[in-house]
């Protein structure tokens, strides 16, 4: 059986696949069927606090691997990144990276902070949220850029992939949330960083460590992907406002993020810009910036420096806002490809050809 490969034609399937089958086991277990529950019974199962019999809490291993285990899963997985955030990579990548990371930044901000202006910053337009926003704008598929500038590119686009990868993970969301004003204390930061930071040191101190976590990048997903989803309701990505924003959500990442990255590009007189197209899509790994910029509003709200009611928000935002994610992942995979073959097009009209070194 090709179990694997199939999940994997789907775009982002690693991360949308188990997600929304641990959606779909949670909906069932919340309509509480009847068969299903006989069955939980005559096993010795125990209701949850609700009262109910649900399959996935059942206790010990299971409950702690399949419904509550998200966060430290997340945790291993960002670790696990920034054990691969290798700086040591050529002058002209680098440059190309830190331009590309900063333009995709400041736009996924700028468009949260303005949305949070003229809509509801928890629940505007479609029901998205300025959070929403920036999680999914300022986190780029690197698998995807890596595969499309190794076809289209050249090598300091390929090589700028390792700044690039400081995108990965919720620091940056956590960060313009800050800047827009919301009290996130020092402790919140680290508490995101730390597992990062950690990573990083060791990646670079020693290579040996850096090639035994790198299966981290990608083993944990789909663990923690069935986690979150074992927090949502499946019916939410039939939810009409849901699908809308997703859609909404992934042509704004592929359209701005994307025009950005060639205009800071053409700027700075590079040639080329199939990086920052390449660069205008949103990871599958970005559906867990919501649990964990929760988990930190979390300890803000225990530190006193958030209100109580604000961490509930933040917290409220999960399910929805997951799903959102997903869906955006799923359309910046087919429209960030096709952006970067007409871009293409365009440059070799001028004569400027991506793959050459120039």
């Amino acid at each position: 059986m090709k179990i694997k490969q199939t999940i994997e034609k789907v775009p982002g399937g690693l991360m949308v696949v188990p997600l929304m089958l641990g959606a779909l086991l949670n909906t069932i277990d919340q309509l509480q069927v009847g068969f299903i529950v006989s069955m939980l019974k005559a096993l010795g199962a125990a209701p949850n606090a609700a009262g109910n019999y649900a399959m996935l809490e059942i206790g010990g291993f299971t409950t702690q691997l399949f419904k509550t285990g998200a966060l430290t899963l997340i945790a291993l997985f960002l670790f696990s990144a920034g054990s691969q955030m290798n700086f040591r990579v050529g002058g002209k990548a680098m440059k190309k990276g830190a331009l590309i990371t900063a333009a995709k930044y400041f736009t996924g901000f700028g468009v949260g902070a303005l949305f949070g202006v003229f809509f509801d910053p928890f629940n505007g337009l479609l029901g998205l949220s300025s959070m929403v926003i920036i999680a999914a704008m300022t986190n780029s598929n690197g698998g995807m850029y890596a595969a499309l500038t190794g076809q289209y590119g050249n090598r300091s686009d390929v090589g700028a992939v390792a700044i690039l990868s400081l995108n990965d993970g919720p620091f940056f969301t956590l960060m313009a949330l800050g800047m827009m004003g919301t009290s996130f204390p020092v402790i919140s930061f680290l508490a995101v960083l730390l597992p990062i930071a950690i990573g990083m040191l060791l990646g670079n101190l020693d290579e040996d460590i850096r090639d035994f976590l790198k299966p981290g990048e990608t083993l944990p997903i789909p663990f923690f992907a069935f986690a979150l989803g074992a927090g949502m309701n499946f019916m939410n990505f039939f939810n009409p406002d849901v699908v809308g924003a997703g859609l909404l959500l992934g042509f704004l990442t592929t359209a701005l993020t994307g025009f950005t990255g060639i205009l800071v590009l053409k700027l700075f007189r590079e040639k080329s810009q199939i990086a920052g197209v390449a660069e205008a899509s949103t990871a599958g790994n970005a559906a867990a910036t919501p649990a964990a910029i929760a988990a930190a509003a979390a300890v803000a709200a225990q530190s006193g420096q958030m209100s109580p009611e604000m961490a509930q928000k933040f917290q409220d935002l999960v399910e929805i806002a997951t799903a959102q994610i997903s869906i955006a992942t799923l359309t910046t995979a087919i429209l960030t490809p096709i952006a970067v073959i007409m871009w293409d097009k365009h440059q070799r009209s001028k004569g400027i050809i991506g793959t050459e070194d120039i």
